[in-house]
């Protein structure tokens, strides 16, 4: 299968720079998987997770909202809020990211905290559910 460029970056840094044969995106309208010359596309992306290809090895990334954008070129950028490499979960961080989010949403009246509590929930508890099936697939 040919390969094409995929990078992620956040408002803090790059996150990756690699080829890639596939990338699985999580969209607003959905799914979507991107394969070598796939027509240029700039959509918005959802809190989720993004499954990239090499062969038979699949690593992924947890991903807040942001946008991707296929180039004419091939080149897939995605540009989030935040995100983190499977490879760089700490299962230990994201389950007292999901223990502080809880404490917020029973404690809080204000809108805005329990807005940013339930994003911060809902990206650490798929940072959980990644580095669970990574830690599984590595055993």
């Amino acid at each position: 299968m040919r390969k094409f460029n995929l990078r992620i970056v956040s408002q803090e840094r790059e996150l990756l720079l690699t080829e890639v044969e596939s990338v699985s995106l999580p969209t607003v309208e959905g799914e979507i998987t991107v394969l070598f010359k796939h027509i240029p596309l700039f959509t918005q992306l959802k809190t989720g997770v993004i499954v990239y290809r090499n062969g038979d090895e699949e690593t992924s990334a947890v991903v807040s909202t942001g946008f991707a954008n296929v180039s004419p070129t091939g080149e897939v950028t995605v540009m989030v809020d935040s995100g983190v490499l499977a490879r760089d979960i700490s299962l230990e961080k994201a389950e007292q990211a999901v223990k502080a989010a809880h404490e917020t949403m029973k404690t809080t009246q204000n809108q805005r905290e329990l807005i940013m509590a339930e994003a911060s929930l809902r990206q650490a508890m798929l940072e959980i559910k990644v580095a669970q099936k990574t830690h599984k697939s590595k055993i």
